[in-house]
């Protein structure tokens, strides 16, 4: 591991993991920061970021500050005489003088090709709004929501039923691959930040509504919307008044279909085909709330075939 490179890492979810395994092939990480242990599962007994599991395994000092304003992150930043910080889905926003503390200040890997999709969830966004492409930026941070200068990006194309889940795995080791590629690169002085350019969309946090599927949208919005909200907050539907989550779908060939919009029309080993304003879309695993995750045709086995979806109680 070459000693010339000092560096901090920040981050918290299992996505940042690969990045920090990264940052430590290519540079002496003498500081992890993540987010606090958190209330979790039906105990709600405190669990630890993935990132901190990860450094502590790695065997690297690990800070977890609630403030990081009062000056004492960014007194330990100085103190640790860095060339460079790493951040990676840290879930907060780096003050002044934090992003001033390394000697090439602070980097950040976002899972988007920017300035599309600054913000929180920009994975979930561009497969909800179906980009046909995505990637990942390696960025400098400056104060704003990711409005920094972009230092390369690599792009990638979204799988027609490709998840959350699937594609956040994959921009994960993208991203951990430019790390080992660009930063060193980077801290050499080899590589200049440039200014965003184009037009930005702003990839706010979700939330549990974001999940609810309207069956007057096209069936293609339908597939893109379950497929972003996989695994969270999922997406979901309702059976007279009873919410159904929908865990996946696909698209189905809507020749000679008849139907309004959240009408089931057919069941086959490809779902409960619901009609959509423009096409039908295959409802294949769906769940009922406190009931386990089923097949479509084991769910109408236990149910019976609903006439109609989306209505509301």
């Amino acid at each position: 591991m070459p000693a010339e490179m000092r560096a901090a890492f920040f981050g918290s979810p299992a996505f940042a993991v690969p990045c920090l395994d990264a940052l430590t092939d290519v540079a002496d990480v003498v500081a992890v920061y993540s987010q606090p242990d958190r209330p979790a599962g039906r105990g709600m007994k405190l669990r630890p970021p993935a990132v901190k599991e990860r450094a502590l395994e790695l065997g690297l000092p690990v800070h977890q500050p609630a403030k990081m304003r009062d000056g004492t992150v960014a007194e330990q930043l100085r103190s640790l005489e860095l060339d460079v910080a790493l951040v990676v889905a840290y879930g907060r926003i780096l003050p002044r003088p934090i992003l001033d503390a390394p000697r090439m200040g602070c980097l950040n890997v976002h899972a988007s090709i920017l300035p599309r999709w600054r913000g929180a969830a920009p994975i979930q966004w561009a497969i909800a709004s179906g980009d046909r492409t995505t990637g990942v930026s390696l960025m400098k941070l400056d104060e704003g929501m990711d409005t920094g200068p972009v230092i390369t990006t690599d792009e990638t194309p979204i799988a027609p039923n490709e998840t959350t889940a699937e594609l956040g795995r994959r921009l994960s080791a993208m991203g951990a691959a430019m790390v080992a590629r660009d930063l060193p690169a980077y801290v050499r002085g080899e590589l200049e930040p440039k200014a965003q350019a184009g037009e930005p969309t702003h990839a706010r946090l979700l939330t549990k509504e974001d999940g609810a599927l309207d069956f007057g949208w096209t069936a293609q919005q339908v597939h893109d919307r379950v497929r972003a909200m996989h695994p969270w907050p999922g997406a979901y539907t309702t059976d007279q008044g009873e919410r159904l989550k929908v865990h996946r779908s696909r698209l189905l060939e809507a020749e000679g279909a008849h139907g309004a919009p959240g009408e089931v029309i057919a069941v086959s080993e490809e779902g409960l085909h619901v009609a959509c304003a423009k096409g039908v879309v295959g409802l294949i695993e769906l769940q009922q709330p406190g009931r386990k995750r089923l097949s479509a045709e084991a769910f109408i086995a236990g149910r019976g075939t609903p006439e109609r979806l989306g209505d509301e109680a």
